[in-house]
């Protein structure tokens, strides 16, 4: 194995890590900046009005996402094993 293949690898998983975490980061954020602004429009100041909302976004959007994130890191894995077994 060599620095090229090394490179590859790492490029891969920096992408499968952005392909798994971003909808559920952009999902939160959306939620987040939506709260904030109704906050600053009401001038309401209430801190739970800020979590509960996220926390629940966030957590349905996993329940949703997870059959997407679990191919996505399934595919990877094999891509993997499949190196380590042409490596042997």
């Amino acid at each position: 194995m060599d620095q090229a293949e090394i490179i590859d690898i790492a490029r891969q998983a920096i992408l499968v890590a952005l392909q798994v975490g971003a909808p559920i980061l952009l999902i939160g954020l959306a939620i987040g900046v939506s709260i904030a602004l109704f906050q600053a429009l009401t001038q309401i100041n209430e801190m739970t009005l800020v979590f509960v909302p996220k926390i629940l976004s966030v957590f349905l959007s996993l329940f949703f996402l997870m059959p997407y994130m679990l191919n996505i890191l399934i595919g990877f894995t094999e891509s993997l094993f499949d190196r380590i077994i042409s490596l042997g």
